[in-house]
């Protein structure tokens, strides 16, 4: 491999320094910011993943909460506990673990959710805001592939951006992020996806990449133009190796890429308690 690692722990580990330093804070004012967890269904990654944001809390001095939907539930019981935390006041923000088993309905819950109460950026007030550029919470994996871009020094003023993936928690999102008019943005994005003929078209004149699928090794080196900057942001497993969109092969072409571990996992966490401070900021501060 040739190309140059963009390593997502660095990134998570400023961010995260920042927010305990808020946290502190907060808490000299008597005040602890709170996340909540719903987890639906007893899929192992996901289980997984719920784990490591309440471990990380733990480190930063966030409090965390958590509810189990169990699989054999119903939509019911899944509403049940998103109204549980939209009334408990001493959680700040929380979020549903996605996916879900397939006869839950993951945007009902999410309109029944209060939007400041929106871990992840996601219900469609905090989208409007996004696309108007007015304070909210962004996405996490989004917000975390732009800090990854910022802290290895790559501008996106005016390149050229392709996401692959259109999905509303991190294509979609993230195509509204980087063409917003400012400093870390200011892209010219161009969203593709599988209803795209030859997608390789569009990557092949990509000066960022982004892959946002959730097919393992999708993108392939003659898809990606030489130099590129390559971020794969949608993941897979079989079994319990985690497969990234990227084809590690890319390496040999690309100028940088993120690892197959310890890329853009690390930064969305650390997104995600970014957010969980803000919230209880504003809940102090008004």
């Amino acid at each position: 491999m040739t190309a140059e690692l963009l390593k997502g722990q660095p990134v998570a580990d400023a961010v995260l320094d920042d927010v305990s330093r808020r946290v502190i804070q907060l808490k000299d004012r008597g005040a602890t910011p709170g996340l909540g967890t719903i987890l639906v269904g007893e899929d192992g990654a996901s289980a997984g993943y719920v784990r490591k944001k309440h471990e990380t809390c733990e480190k930063v001095g966030i409090a965390s909460f958590h509810e189990t939907v169990p699989s054999q539930a119903t939509q019911a019981d899944l509403l049940s506990a998103v109204d549980r935390f939209n009334e408990n006041p001493l959680v700040d923000v929380f979020l549903i673990q996605h996916p879900l088993p397939g006869h839950f309905d993951f945007g009902e819950a999410l309109l029944r959710m209060s939007p400041a109460k929106d871990a992840d950026g996601l219900h469609p007030v905090n989208l409007g805001k996004l696309v108007l550029q007015e304070d909210g919470p962004v996405p996490c994996t989004p917000a975390g592939i732009q800090a990854m871009l910022k802290h290895y020094g790559i501008s996106l003023a005016g390149r050229e951006v392709v996401i692959i993936g259109r999905g509303p928690t991190l294509g979609r999102p993230l195509s509204l992020l980087l063409t917003l008019k400012n400093d870390l943005a200011n892209a010219a994005v161009t969203v593709v996806h599988t209803g795209v003929e030859d997608i390789s078209i569009y990557t092949r004149r990509a000066e960022i990449l982004v892959a946002a699928m959730g097919v393992p090794n999708f993108v392939q080196p003659e898809m990606v133009q030489p130099g590129a900057v390559v971020v794969s942001g949608g993941i897979s497993w079989d079994g319990p190796r985690l497969l990234a969109d990227v084809d590690e092969s890319v390496g040999d072409i690309a100028g940088w890429i993120t690892p197959r571990l310890g890329g853009v996992g690390p930064t969305t966490v650390a997104m995600l308690l970014r957010n969980t401070a803000q919230a209880a900021e504003k809940r102090v501060c008004g």
